[in-house]
């Protein structure tokens, strides 16, 4: 059996002043029950919570940490970066190397948009796909999470 105390701890703090104690609706772990787990270190394929239980981490942050948790490259290029801010809410040229890079290397990629999450994501590609269409319907899978927006959360489990 996991220790969860300082867990337990952190998620009735949390509860205090944020919905359920959590930043997204899966997290709260309220249809599969037991207590949301609060991570304190990600190093590779692994994350470790609070109460020092090591997990093998199967989501890598929804698929942006294919290189795995605080890769040494990837963590000098962040660093580096910093020197020059961290976000700027508008294009830089970092996103066209990338979304050349993509283009170049991924059939049958001819554009990219980038996003910030998977809810932005899946809005995009339902946006696209009722352009594309022109249908008004989307199919969602019932008790499925498909994110935080309001038609996507309707039987979200």
């Amino acid at each position: 059996m996991l220790k969860t105390d300082k867990s337990q701890e952190i998620i009735r703090k949390a509860e205090k002043v944020i919905p359920a104690g959590v930043n997204s609706p899966v997290r709260a772990f309220h249809s599969v029950g037991g207590v949301p787990r609060i991570i304190k270190k990600g190093e590779g394929a692994f994350l470790t919570d609070v109460d020092d239980n090591a997990y093998i981490d199967f989501s890598a942050s929804w698929g942006p940490l294919i290189l795995g948790h605080a890769d040494k490259d990837v963590v000098k290029a962040v660093q580096d970066q910093c020197e020059n801010g961290m976000t700027y809410g508008t294009s830089t040229e970092h996103e066209l190397n990338l979304a050349q890079f993509i283009v170049d290397n991924v059939e049958p990629v001819e554009k990219i948009r980038f996003v910030s999450s998977g809810t932005e994501a899946v809005m995009s590609a339902i946006r696209l796909a009722r352009g594309f269409t022109e249908r008004d319907l989307i199919l969602k899978f019932e008790g499925c999470y498909h994110g935080h927006s309001d038609h996507l959360l309707v039987s979200a489990g």
